[in-house]
């Protein structure tokens, strides 16, 4: 009897970690005091909360940031109370805080996203020293969120080259000017929302051939092996070498859609961690990403409500 393959080695890289909070409140005026609700706390910030989604599917991985000044100190402590394994490396800067506002009246989500806190030279040179030095490199290095100020735009394209020469996969999640860079060295797997796709490619994307289109000049040109495109309402897209599958929208009731993108990566590693097929893979994530639509909170997907819509996916080959 062969023995069982061991999980991939995973790491979650955030270079932009924030303490996310969020409360509620019936409307949002202005210059009036907005009462609101308890105030959640949150360990934040993409690759953080893929992190978080990956353990709670009953993953294992490391997670790798800058933090600093108290709003860091706090990160770290909430990170060590969940049982994630962090990698902190200290900056002079303060960790951002980010919130999101629930409004009663309407439903609406108002959400304020902070910069950052500028990295020197030094700092984020520190963070590609630290992943160069790993003697055991990890098989899925996973990049997600925003670049924080000071970080050059090509900081992913230059993890990207870091991961070819260590044999790694890269799965990228993030946007703009950072996202075009890293492509042009070729990533694993990228995960665009369509405006991100759109913005990439310089044109409105307005139907499901356009965006199949899209997706795959991404793949025929190099630029990503696979493309997992979400759609929000209108389902999620995975195109490969191989082909292209569509997943549509599940029958749920959206209560916010705070931390879906962050969970159906989160879904898609776990799976891919446990040496899944790539389109079931693709159908972890829809069914986590759907999960994270179901609470208001800056709480991600649990293992549970995914487990329970993984069996309502479908995915149709195109």
């Amino acid at each position: 009897m062969s023995k069982p393959t061991a999980p991939l080695r995973v790491l979650c890289l955030t270079m932009n970690p924030s303490v996310d909070l969020s409360t509620e409140t019936e409307r949002v005026v202005p210059t009036h005091k907005l009462r609101c609700t308890d105030t959640l706390h949150d360990a934040g910030g993409g690759g953080i909360n893929v992190a978080r989604v990956l353990e709670r599917m009953g993953g294992q991985c490391t997670a790798l940031c800058p933090t600093g000044g108290s709003s860091g100190q706090w990160l770290q402590a909430r990170m060590a109370q969940e049982g994630m394994h962090g990698v902190f490396l200290p900056i002079a800067g303060e960790t951002r805080v980010s919130f999101t506002v629930h409004e009663h009246t309407t439903g609406a989500e108002y959400r304020f996203v902070m910069p950052g806190p500028t990295l020197s030279e030094a700092e984020w040179q520190a963070c590609l020293s630290q992943l160069e030095a790993m003697p055991d490199f990890p098989d899925l290095l996973v990049a997600s969120g925003s670049l924080p100020p000071g970080v050059p735009t090509d900081f992913f394209a230059r993890l990207a080259r870091l991961c070819r020469k260590r044999g790694a996969r890269l799965v990228l999640d993030t946007a703009g000017p950072a996202l075009a860079a890293a492509l042009t060295e070729g990533v694993y797997l990228v995960k665009p929302n369509l405006r991100e796709l759109a913005e990439l490619c310089g044109q409105t994307l307005d139907t499901p051939d356009q965006w199949h289109a899209a997706a795959r000049v991404l793949v025929e040109s190099g630029q990503a092996q696979v493309v997992a495109l979400t759609l929000g309402h209108l389902g999620a897209l995975l195109v490969t070498r191989d082909g292209a599958w569509n997943a549509p929208p599940l029958p749920i009731q959206v209560a916010s859609a705070v931390g879906a993108g962050d969970s159906f990566v989160g879904g898609m590693v776990w799976a891919m961690q446990h040496h899944r097929p790539l389109t079931e893979a693709f159908a972890w994530g829809v069914a986590a990403g759907s999960a994270a639509l179901l609470s208001v909170s800056t709480g991600l997907c649990c293992k549970e409500d995914a487990q329970q819509l993984f069996a309502q996916v479908q995915t149709t080959p195109l």
